[in-house]
């Protein structure tokens, strides 16, 4: 049996200022992402992307998962409560972030830079999908960090005590979270890009795996108290996660038709 570090939520003070690992951790998750992306520029001239561009589309990544992932987390989760106390919608460093909020962001925030650089939206959010993992793996570490959205009892030997939470052993479904939704959704998705591949198909990729993952890691975790589980025995996560598995599916169908009626069937 493990017990989770009892970590200090501020990494660094400076001054008057407190910086946090939670806020660090979304900071070294865009970096990489940044960081990845020039390195598919510079190995994959069939994205016909320069770097300036796609700083400037990572403006709308970093505005679409803040924005989006807070809104979607007072909504998904806690609308009652945010309707009682509103100005605590602001208040991001006590964590609080919806994946699939954040996931609707990004996919908006994809829609508008499309419209504005003429590019297809497919085409913006393939460039994206391999990306956004890095935001996801270091997210989940933060979730970590601060000891929040521990997992569900468990005698597993590996089974961690999150004292701020209650005495029992549980998973460290972060860490799942981290290692599938980071490393290997990450991996899958850098290695399926280093081929051209037909539009949209790294953007199905991306939604059926995962949805998938984050389906099975639901299990591991422990519902939300002031929701429970819903109909089915399902959570609000796994419920959330069924449209992004069909939508891909949908998604890898339409683009392997599309590429044989265009001729590209050796690609699809």
């Amino acid at each position: 049996m493990l017990i989770h570090p009892d970590f200090d939520p501020v990494a660094i003070h400076l001054g008057p200022l407190a910086v946090r690992w939670y806020g660090l951790m979304y900071l070294f998750g865009f970096l990489a992402g940044a960081a990845a992306a020039r390195w598919r520029i510079r190995t994959q001239p069939w994205l016909r992307w320069t770097v300036e561009e796609a700083d400037n589309f990572l403006t709308y990544v970093v505005l679409g998962v803040i924005l989006g992932g807070r809104l979607g987390y007072v909504l998904f989760y806690k609308a009652d409560y945010y309707l009682v106390h509103p100005l605590e919608v602001f208040a991001v460093w006590q964590g609080g972030m919806s994946f699939h909020g954040g996931f609707l962001g990004v996919v908006l925030g994809g829609w508008l830079y499309a419209r504005r650089s003429g590019r297809h939206w497919l085409e913006v959010t393939d460039f994206v999908a391999p990306l956004v993992t890095f935001g996801l793996g270091f997210g989940r570490i933060g979730n970590f960090i601060n000891g929040e959205l521990p997992g569900r009892v468990t005698d597993v030997p590996w089974g961690m005590i999150f004292p701020h939470f209650d005495r029992l052993p549980r998973h460290p479904s972060q860490l799942y979270e981290a290692l599938l939704e980071g490393v290997v959704l990450g991996t899958i998705l850098l290695v399926f890009s280093r081929r051209q591949r037909p539009l949209g198909q790294m953007s199905a990729l991306f939604l059926i795996c995962y949805g998938c993952f984050r389906f099975l890691v639901e299990f591991t975790r422990e519902p939300d108290g002031f929701l429970g589980l819903l109909a089915l025995g399902f959570s609000m996560g796994q419920w959330l996660s069924l449209p992004m598995i069909l939508l891909g599916v949908y998604l890898w169908r339409w683009s392997k038709k599309s590429a044989i009626m265009n001729g590209n069937n050796k690609e699809a």
